[in-house]
């Protein structure tokens, strides 16, 4: 499965931009999904996750209640809506998904095992 994701750029604090993933490929394989970012000299860290169904969603205490995770399997598509953004969400934001089963590990990097090439999000002060 290939990932691509889309839709960051420059908004001020409190605003909100909509991310999006595309995925094509041998889809039907993919089961959980995530969005994870990297700020410059930090860490990936885990943002959202998906199961497959749509029905389970998992965040980041520090996204929680401010972002929201969705996919559309018809359509191949993962969303991440980001509301009331601060300075510190500023990072290149990934999408992620794993083969074959959920996963419980939905917080951890080596979970997933296909990646997008990641989006540029800047929120300035």
């Amino acid at each position: 499965v290939q990932l691509q994701a889309s839709g960051g750029g420059l908004v001020r604090a409190g605003g909100s931009l909509k991310l999006s993933c595309a995925a094509s490929g041998r889809t039907s394989s993919l089961y959980s999904m995530a969005w994870f970012r990297q700020a410059p000299g930090k860490e990936r860290e885990f943002v959202a996750a998906i199961n497959r169904s749509g029905g389970s969603t998992y965040y980041a205490d520090s996204v929680k209640g401010r972002f929201t995770i969705s996919r559309d399997n018809n359509n191949n598509m993962m969303y991440l809506q980001m509301n009331s953004l601060y300075p510190e969400d500023t990072a290149v934001y990934y999408c992620a998904g794993r083969h074959y089963s959920d996963t419980e590990r939905y917080t951890e990097v080596l979970t997933y095992d296909s990646w997008g090439q990641g989006t540029q999000v800047t929120v300035s002060s």
